[in-house]
């Protein structure tokens, strides 16, 4: 008995981990304004590229590599920073490199999608750096980013998008069963994501066109 419970044990860990890694949230970002430039811009491969990474490079793969390397040096726990106290540094990463990013859109004309899909990933962060210090509530990062994507996704390219729920689902019950969040931290996170970022960016996008 002993060897099957520790046994299916393995196997959430297994599962688990796996979502914590594939659908950790620099995989979104990354991902989500490359798909969201690639419908906005009419196909067109240059331009989709150009500005999907505009956002990808300045909101996920700059703020990824100083974590990974911040971890490396024992700065935090893991590049998933889970201890609330050493979010500090890689938030103010995220925040000013994505908002260089925000003015390079600007500047360059980006569409407007573009534009409003950053400013809403910098709202995000902002609400999560709140909650995270003034609160005192580590929120699940994972979560917000995974629901906040999906739900901008759905918005551009329709229902069938909403296949991606599992998705979020799946990430949000890994990051409690490692233990690095509680149930409360994850619907917190997904709250914010899909609730608070697409009230923003549905909103900035009414103000826009």
């Amino acid at each position: 008995m002993s060897s099957t419970v520790s046994a299916s044990t393995g196997v959430r860990r297994g599962a688990a981990r796996v979502a914590t890694e594939v659908l950790a949230p620099w995989v979104w970002v990354l991902g989500l304004p490359l798909a969201v430039a690639w419908e906005v811009t009419g196909h067109r491969v240059g331009a989709a590229v150009l500005w999907g990474l505009v956002v990808g490079v300045t909101g996920s793969l700059i703020p990824m590599a100083v974590i990974v390397r911040g971890a490396g040096r024992g700065k935090w726990d893991s590049h998933h920073v889970t201890n609330r106290a050493g979010r500090v540094v890689p938030f103010a990463v995220c925040l000013g490199s994505l908002a260089a990013g925000f003015v390079v859109l600007i500047v360059g004309g980006a569409p407007d999608e573009l534009i409003a899909l950053t400013a809403t990933e910098l709202a995000c962060l902002v609400v999560a750096v709140a909650i995270t210090f003034g609160l005192k509530f580590k929120i699940s990062i994972h979560a917000e980013v995974a629901a906040g994507a999906t739900v901008m996704l759905v918005w551009v390219y329709g229902p069938w998008l909403l296949l991606l729920v599992p998705f979020v689902l799946w990430v949000a019950w890994s990051r409690v069963e490692l233990g690095d969040h509680t149930a409360a931290e994850v619907a917190s996170g997904v709250f914010v994501g899909a609730v608070v970022g697409g009230a923003v960016y549905f909103g900035l996008l009414a103000a826009l066109s």
